[in-house]
C-alpha cells in the first residue's frame, strides 16, 4: 500500500474518533451543569486545557465562558481540533482516497460533516446541546460500524483500525483527566453524593456507565480509574485499545506480536505491557493526573514513530 493512502486512511479514522471524543468532553460537562444549578463558567476553562488548547483559545476568546468554549470546541475552524475541523480533515482525506474505502463509509463522512456544519451555521445551537452531542458521538459510532461492516480487513483497514484505537486511547484518558481538572471544586466533596454524581457522569460520557455496574456495582473511584483505563474488555478501556491498536500494527508488518521489528512496535508494545502488568492501586499512588500525563506523552511517541516509520516520504 502506498504511503499517501496508509497516511490518509489512518487519520480519517483518528479525526472521526477525535470528533466523537471532544463531543463526550463537552458532554461531561452539560451534565454536570444541568445536574447541578451552582455549575458556573469556572468550569469551562479547565476543559480546554485538558484537551490540550488553552493558548489558541485565550488568543482567540480571552474569557472562558460556556458559549466560547462551546463555539471553540465544536465550530471554530481556528481550532484544528475542534468537531468541525475534525471532520473537515476527515473529509478531505476520505476524498483523496476514495477509490480505497466504500462507498458507504465516504456517504456517512459527508453526511456527519454536513450535519455539524449546518448546525453550526444555524442560530441558537445553546438552546438543543445535548441531543447535539449525542447525534455527533451516535456518528462517530456508526462510522465505525459502515466501516467494518463494508471495507476488506486486510492492511488499509487495519491502518484505519490502528488510528482508531491510538486516538480512543488517548482520548478516554483525558476524559478521565477531566475529573481531575474540573469535577472536584473542593477536597470537601470526596466521597460525597456531589462527587458519585460526578463520576457517574463521567462514566456514561465514556458509555460505560451500565458496563461499569455490571462488573462493579456501587460507583468506587479506583474501582472507574480500573474500568477506564485497565479494563480487556470493555471496547473504550485504554488497555483494550492498546491491545486493538498492537494487534492491528502488527497484522500490518506480519511480524510476531510477541516481539518487535520497529520503533512503533517496540513503543506501543511496551506501553500495552506496562498496563497488562499495573493495577488501578498503582495508579492513583503515583498520581492519576500524573500517570495520565506521562501516558499521553509516551503515546505521541507512539504515534510520531508511526508516521516516520510508514507515511514519511522515506517510507514511500
Amino acid at each position: 500500500m502506498l504511503s499517501r493512502v496508509a497516511d490518509s486512511i489512518y487519520w480519517t479514522s483518528r479525526y472521526i474518533e477525535r470528533a466523537e471524543a471532544v463531543a463526550r468532553f463537552i458532554a461531561v460537562n452539560l451534565n454536570i451543569s444541568m445536574d447541578l444549578s451552582t455549575a458556573g463558567n469556572q468550569q469551562w476553562m479547565p476543559l480546554v486545557t485538558t484537551t490540550g488548547d488553552d493558548e489558541k483559545f485565550s488568543e482567540i476568546y480571552g474569557e472562558a465562558s460556556k458559549r466560547n468554549v462551546i463555539e471553540f470546541l465544536t465550530f471554530d475552524r481556528n481550532n484544528p481540533n475542534s468537531i468541525l475541523s475534525c471532520l473537515i480533515n476527515a473529509r478531505e482525506n476520505a476524498r483523496s482516497i476514495r477509490e480505497r474505502i466504500s462507498a458507504e463509509m465516504w456517504e456517512h463522512i459527508n453526511r456527519f460533516y454536513l450535519m455539524v456544519k449546518d448546525v453550526g451555521d444555524a442560530e441558537g445551537i445553546l438552546d438543543d446541546l445535548p441531543d447535539f452531542y449525542e447525534a455527533v458521538r451516535n456518528s462517530g459510532q456508526q462510522f465505525s460500524g459502515v466501516t467494518d461492516a463494508t471495507m476488506t480487513h486486510g492492511e488499509g483497514w487495519h491502518f484505519c483500525q490502528l488510528g482508531r484505537f491510538l486516538e480512543r486511547a488517548d482520548k478516554m484518558s483525558r476524559i478521565l483527566d477531566v475529573k481531575y481538572y474540573i469535577l472536584l471544586p473542593s477536597p470537601q466533596h470526596v466521597g460525597s453524593a456531589f462527587d458519585d454524581l460526578q463520576w457517574g457522569a463521567l462514566l456514561r460520557s465514556a458509555s460505560a456507565y451500565e458496563m461499569y455496574r455490571q462488573r462493579f456495582g456501587r460507583i468506587v473511584p479506583q474501582n472507574v480509574v480500573d474500568f477506564i483505563m485497565l479494563d480487556k474488555e470493555f471496547p473504550r478501556a485504554v488497555l483494550h485499545c492498546l491491545t486493538r491498536a498492537n494487534e492491528s500494527l502488527h497484522a500490518i508488518t506480519g511480524s510476531d506480536i510477541e516481539g518487535f521489528t520497529n520503533l512503533p512496535e517496540q513503543r506501543l508494545g511496551q506501553l500495552r505491557a506496562e498496563f497488562a502488568f499495573t493495577s488501578a492501586t498503582d495508579i492513583i499512588a503515583r498520581g492519576l493526573h500524573e500517570f495520565i500525563d506521562d501516558f499521553q506523552k509516551r503515546l505521541n511517541l507512539v504515534g510520531e514513530s508511526i508516521g516516520t516509520t510508514f507515511f514519511s516520504l522515506q517510507a514511500a
